[in-house]
């Protein structure tokens, strides 16, 4: 689906009910920043510490914005829900133009879409205008089909069993 040969390098996106699409990228960041490439995070919804973020402040050549306020998944978004996913669209617009970063992880973007805080039509033209030298990577529950088919890679990450279900709590280190 992706138009001209202005298109990024490579699309890759990790979906799917089970555990870890943000780890997945995260360790996609780690290899990068091992291969001497510099690395933005943007994540959509989240506006907590998590402890990942500690971690990633520490090393050089990531840098981690946050575009949300991370505590309305169980209702409905606000105004204000809505402003900050426009406001981080606009911002990764400006990371990917920099051409500053050679990978960019677009984390949760894939629930913003879901949640209507975003236009897929957005992202995909977003997608579309990024240049060759930027590798991106989306995140994120539900998919739209047109992210997934625009894509070069795409991982579902499938529960097939997991510990919450039987009541233990999101743990620190573990899940956050």
């Amino acid at each position: 689906m992706r138009i001209g040969k202005a298109s990024a390098d490579m699309i890759q996106v990790y979906t799917g009910n089970g555990k870890g699409k943000t780890t997945a990228a995260l360790g996609l960041a780690l290899r990068a920043i091992g291969a001497g490439k510099r690395v933005f995070i943007g994540q959509f919804i989240k506006g907590r510490c998590y402890s990942e973020i500690t971690a990633l402040k520490k090393i050089r050549g990531i840098t981690l914005e946050q575009f949300g306020r991370g505590c309305f998944i169980r209702s409905q978004p606000r105004e204000k829900d809505i402003a900050l996913a426009h406001l981080g669209l606009c911002r990764i617009d400006q990371i990917i133009a920099s051409k500053k970063y050679n990978l960019v992880i677009l984390d949760e973007i894939n629930v913003a879409m879901r949640l209507k805080l975003l236009r897929t039509r957005d992202v995909l033209n977003l997608i579309d205008h990024a240049p060759k030298s930027v590798e991106l990577v989306l995140t994120g529950r539900h998919a739209p089909r047109q992210i997934v088919k625009a894509a070069d890679l795409v991982s579902e990450i499938k529960e097939i069993k997991h510990y919450y279900r039987q009541g233990i709590k999101a743990r620190k280190g573990i899940e956050h």
